[in-house]
């Protein structure tokens, strides 16, 4: 949860009204702390061309297993569109990952499933591209 939100509601007791957008953009940002408690028991992530994860246990094991690799990272965000609906969202990332081993470019869209606050399910596409060129392959 974002620290503003915690804040405001323990201050006026209210709470904030939910913003599946966010929540995306927050996953698909690598901020796992502020999505993960909007997982659906049951949720399925398809990661297309790689592996389908089932449960919430599982993703929450490979987000850790993602932070854990990304450690020595430095990510950026050339991009980021977030196209949001009160069921659906869609997230187009363009990020940089420098590391020990150099810089790559991953060109991706994560597409959101809701039912009410909670994510269903997850469908991410990913391609490296030239970190030069984001139109090429490397």
């Amino acid at each position: 949860m974002n620290y503003w939100r915690l804040i405001f509601t323990a201050r006026y007791g209210l709470r904030m009204a939910f913003d599946p957008g966010a929540v995306g953009r927050a996953f698909s940002e690598h901020r796992f702390d502020e999505a993960l408690g909007h997982l659906a028991k049951d949720v399925r992530w398809t990661i297309v061309g790689y592996m389908v994860l089932e449960g919430a246990d599982a993703v929450r094991r490979t987000c850790g297993e993602t932070l854990e690799s990304l450690a020595d990272t430095t990510t950026t965000y050339d991009r980021c569109v977030v196209a949001a609906g009160t069921d659906a969202v869609a997230v187009d990332t363009f990020a940089r990952y420098r590391g020990p081993s150099g810089t790559t470019a991953v060109a991706s869209c994560d597409i959101y499933e809701f039912t009410g606050e909670e994510i269903t399910a997850i469908t991410s596409y990913a391609v490296e591209v030239d970190p030069q060129d984001a139109g090429s392959q490397p």
